[in-house]
């Protein structure tokens, strides 16, 4: 026992600290076979693990690696299609023999119907100058709005073209260029304006070119000389005559900045045509300048102290405005003009003519008097054509066109889109409606001085132009179906379907609204205006000619008979009587509030023409309507237009079974300004805020007692959801 306990006492410290060898040293044998299955599990267990980690993480990578081949495959192939394109379309480029600043602006003839010259535009005697030889000012402001990184990029950049299509994605429209200074040079120089992939590979190709063979400041100049800025002006020089009749190089900083602004759109923001707009795109321009740090904030305060000024207008007579709006048409028809060409019009220049002097004649009599300083004529044949378009009293004094570019309130010179809905929904001229104060919601469309006839037709209530007839039949056949009904006959621009649309608050042009009543006076058949007939070279080679293509009926012939049995009662003996001249002709007057604009609009089966007067800040007139000085402008243009015509009938036959007796616009002396809360809507009934101002209406009427007035006629109350949604 001792022995056994010695020996398993030598054996245990084997096992510990004793280092000695022999047998002592030797674990006991049932030992063994556990630690031998220990050691054997371990390293299999280890071995299948980092098998599968490698089997995981070599799927992971070979991913990577072929999404990388791929990718890189895909990348070659790439490059080796843009370089295919890039070549294809290099080989169709201009010959370098032609890359050449052409020796002056091409000019562009306009001439009347006849053959008669309108205008050249164009060529303008704007001298090629060096950068030396201009206003520092000029080519900075140019470089701030137009390129800020023009003298550090190769003629591409890359970071500009990325902001701008940032800024176009993020509005969801066009707000940003990213062509750079060299590129727009490249374009005019030696491209068409066609919005091309081939074109886009060229410009760059071209700019990069330039980049090699000119300095920035070669190029600047080139651009500087070569650049279109409106009215007529290429180059710096040019414009600085045109605009401040001076030379380039006495150009003030605020005179730069407005020429830099041009660059975005010529045409509409020169100062001989929109001066605001100029003026405010030239503030632009001097703070990208202050931002880059070409001036300082002196600098930048005085130049807002000082607004730019202009020079007078060079040129004078109703017939540039149909010359600017030539020039505003015709790059959408051929391109950048590249040579000289003849654009031939559609306008009468004798009709021209005497609309202007008709104008000129009643404003310069009554100007002062009647507290008037602007009127506006536009005459469109059967087809569309514009035979006149006069755009203000006077050109020289203001480019801006009243005729194509103002919007006014119509008053109830709108009416006829009320009306022809209605007959459209089965009324006729003869449905009677009672004429009397009605209330919608919280407005109460009231007669001029709260007059009323009582039971009418809708024959005379149009003739009479009674505001509450006009109202009732809107709530009856719906807002929406006016505005649908007015933008079918020609109505460009937004109208708001709320209950006051019958009273004309809704803005228009008179070009609009003159084309839209031609419907009325060919059969019922849409007609878009135009002015431009055809473009032709020197030579004779046609670049653009008008197709009269067919057009749409937008009216029923029953309905078109209709209207016109109405609309001629308004120049019979309705509000427009001083218009008749010996033709069957109809037409509709209209009297914004407060007499801020007199309209009318009239025809014959020969020529629709519409006339406004007015003043440009919308300061009332004295009492002017529809039927007065708009009325007689219209019948002294009429009457010349129509000698030795053959007197012809309106379109339809429909005869009205009572005629409307002592319609007539004469309004009474009495105070005519009607408290202007008094059928306006709160902004509680328009959710868009208070209401325009309504019409006052061109009719005197009785005074005799009549029963309340029903809207519709169909027992239903009208909520103040109905307003809003034009139910």
């Amino acid at each position: 026992m001792a022995s056994r306990d010695r020996g398993r006492q030598r054996i245990e410290p084997g096992f510990g600290t004793d280092r000695r060898s022999g047998d002592d040293l030797r674990a006991d044998p049932e030992d063994r076979p556990v630690a031998k299955r220990k050691t054997a599990r371990k390293p299999a267990r280890s071995k299948r693990g980092r098998a599968r980690r490698g089997s995981s993480g070599g799927g992971f990578f070979g991913a990577v690696r072929r999404l990388v081949y791929w990718s890189f495959v895909l990348c070659i192939w790439g490059g080796i299609g843009l370089a295919g394109t890039v070549i294809y379309f290099a080989a169709k480029m201009p010959q370098t023999t032609t890359w050449a600043i052409p020796d002056r602006p091409p000019n562009v003839k306009i001439v009347s119907v006849e053959g008669d010259l309108i205008a050249n535009r164009g060529a303008s005697g704007g001298e090629a100058i060096s950068l030396h030889d201009m206003s520092p000012y000029l080519p900075e402001a140019v470089v701030a709005i137009e390129d800020r990184r023009f003298y550090s990029h190769f003629g591409v950049d890359p970071i500009g073209f990325t902001r701008a299509m940032l800024a176009n994605v993020m509005s969801g429209r066009l707000v940003q260029g990213g062509s750079t200074i060299t590129q727009q040079l490249a374009k005019n120089l030696f491209l068409t304006p066609d919005r091309t992939i081939e074109r886009k590979v060229q410009e760059v190709m071209l700019a990069l070119w330039l980049e090699q063979k000119y300095t920035k400041d070669q190029i600047l100049e080139m651009y500087l000389n070569r650049v279109y800025l409106g009215s007529g002006s290429y180059g710096v020089a040019a414009a600085s005559r045109r605009y401040f009749n001076k030379s380039a190089k006495e150009v003030t900083l605020p005179e730069a900045a407005l020429i830099a602004g041009l660059l975005k759109a010529p045409s509409r923001l020169s100062p001989a045509r929109d001066p605001k707009a100029a003026s405010e795109r030239a503030q632009l321009v001097l703070g990208a300048m202050r931002e880059q740090g070409m001036i300082g904030d002196k600098e930048l305060s005085f130049a807002k102290k000082q607004p730019a000024t202009r020079a007078a207008s060079y040129w004078s007579g109703s017939e540039q405005y149909v010359a600017d709006r030539v020039m505003e048409e015709l790059p959408g028809l051929i391109g950048d003009v590249r040579s000289d060409v003849i654009v031939d019009t559609t306008v009468d220049l004798g009709l021209q003519k005497l609309g202007e002097a008709s104008i000129r004649d009643l404003i310069g009599k009554n100007g002062e008097k009647l507290n008037v300083s602007q009127g506006a004529l536009v005459s469109v044949d059967g087809t569309g054509a514009v035979r006149a378009l006069v755009g203000g009293y006077d050109y020289a004094n203001s480019q801006f066109d009243r005729a194509s570019e103002a919007k006014r309130q119509p008053g109830s010179a709108f009416k006829p889109f009320v009306y022809l809905s209605a007959l459209e929904q089965g009324f006729t001229p003869e449905s009677m409606r009672n004429d009397a104060p009605i209330r919608i919601g919280n407005w109460t469309p009231g007669n001029f001085n709260g007059k009323y006839f009582g039971k009418v037709t809708l024959a005379e209530a149009l003739a009479r132009s009674l505001n509450s007839v006009s109202a009732q039949l809107v709530m009856e056949v719906g807002p929406t179906t006016v505005v649908s009904t007015a933008h079918r006959l020609g109505i460009e621009s937004n109208l708001t379907a709320n209950a006051s649309l019958a009273l004309g608050t809704s803005e228009v042009t008179l070009l609009e609204l003159t084309d839209s009543f031609v419907p009325f006076a060919n059969g019922g058949y849409r007609a878009p205006p135009y002015i431009i007939r055809r473009v032709t070279t020197n030579e004779g080679k046609v670049l653009y000619q008008h197709k009269n293509t067919a057009t749409d009926r937008v009216i029923d012939p029953r309905n078109v008979g209709m209207m016109n049995a109405m609309l001629r009662q308004t120049v019979d003996t309705g509000t427009a009587t001083k218009a008749r001249f010996g033709w069957p002709a109809a037409g509709k007057t209209g009297t914004s509030q407060n007499f801020r604009d007199a309209w009318f609009i009239g025809y014959t089966a020969n020529l629709t023409t519409g006339v406004w007067f007015g003043n440009d800040d919308g300061k009332p007139t004295k009492k002017i309507t529809g039927g007065s000085l708009p009325a007689i402008a219209w019948k002294d243009f009429m009457v010349a237009a129509h000698k030795g015509v053959p007197v012809a009938q309106l379109p339809g036959d429909y005869q009205l079974r009572q005629q409307v007796n002592d319609g007539n616009d004469i309004l009474p002396g009495s105070d005519p300004s009607v408290p202007p809360a008094e059928g306006i809507p709160s902004a509680q009934v328009n959710p868009a805020g208070p209401m325009p101002p309504v019409d006052l209406g061109d009719q005197t009427g009785s005074t005799r007692p009549v029963p309340p007035g029903e809207v519709g006629n169909s027992g239903r109350k009208t909520t103040l959801f109905d307003l809003i949604m034009g139910n």
